[in-house]
């Protein structure tokens, strides 16, 4: 058991990440009814503000994570722009829309700061080793647990236990009932997609050392989002989070085991397979609610 210690604790930081990342596709889905297949590009904005801006100093790492999660909030608002055409077209018109965002950002991308992945520098006093049961573990990540806990913390807040929250969740239950109260439904779809895109590049700049920049972070993120989504019960922040943290799990200890190492990459896909089922068959709740 004292082998698996380390990789147990990087996946509660591994599945923390996706949780910021899969809160904001949770909140589009759930509250927007916006399928947005151009997030994990919302998180790669992030973590090249990172790579570029972060020097090694506190000052940078905190104008990093400023810059990632305005640009990333801009980009959702624009997103809900362009999705204004596509009012009453399902789910299918969206993805469409944004994937070939997504194809064109992530090209933008490449060209911008080039086909490798970019390394990503942090302040000395996290980049350094902290023993737990006699075994190191890298610090950042342990400050990253616990801010992403607070950031989990917080968002439950927000949606469950304030005013913006309950109009949130209203607009979730009854869109037609909120526009009567003289509430912009399309605003609320905005700010919500421009919220979920903050909360990207926020994930963004602070996982860059997680999931570093690079061509293909795009497309991981959103792929595991997806799965966190669906395995959470499409639109539930509670359930993203539990579903978050199963996926790290899996994905670290199952790259650790002996056992499952050459099946890690099916492990997954296999647990979210067991789930839809389950679902289908009634046996497991798959409601949508943005709390």
């Amino acid at each position: 058991m004292d082998a698996y210690l380390i990789p147990a604790v990087d996946g509660v930081a591994y599945g923390l990440l996706l949780f910021v990342v899969a809160a904001g596709l949770t909140l589009a889905f759930g509250v927007g009814d916006v399928l947005n297949l151009a997030h994990g590009t919302l998180f790669a904005f992030g973590a090249y503000a990172a790579a570029k801006v972060s020097d090694g100093s506190w000052a940078s790492l905190a104008a990093a994570v400023l810059i990632g999660a305005v640009a990333a909030a801009a980009g959702g608002a624009v997103l809900s722009a362009l999705l204004v055409p596509l009012a009453g077209r399902g789910h299918l018109a969206q993805a469409l829309l944004t994937f070939g965002v997504a194809l064109v950002a992530g090209d933008l991308l490449v060209g911008v700061f080039g086909p490798d992945e970019l390394p990503v520098r942090i302040p000395a006093s996290l980049d350094r080793a902290v023993t737990i049961a006699g075994h190191s573990y890298p610090g950042y990540r342990l400050a990253f647990i616990g801010v992403a806990t607070l950031i989990a913390v917080a968002l439950y807040v927000v949606v469950a236990r304030t005013r913006l929250g309950s109009l949130v969740r209203a607009t979730v239950d009854d869109r037609d009932m909120v526009a009567t109260l003289g509430v912009n439904p399309f605003m609320v779809r905005t700010g919500i997609l421009a919220a979920g895109g903050a909360l990207a590049g926020l994930a963004g700049a602070l996982g860059a050392p997680i999931i570093g920049p690079g061509p293909r972070t795009a497309d991981l993120v959103l792929m595991l989002s997806l799965v966190v989504v669906v395995l959470g019960g499409m639109g539930s922040i509670g359930g993203a989070f539990v579903a978050a943290i199963a996926v790290g799990e899996i994905q670290t200890i199952g790259v650790t085991s002996e056992t499952t190492r050459d099946y890690a990459p099916f492990l997954l896909f296999g647990a979210m397979a067991v789930v839809l089922s389950a679902r289908a068959r009634g046996l497991l709740s798959a409601g949508r609610s943005a709390a």
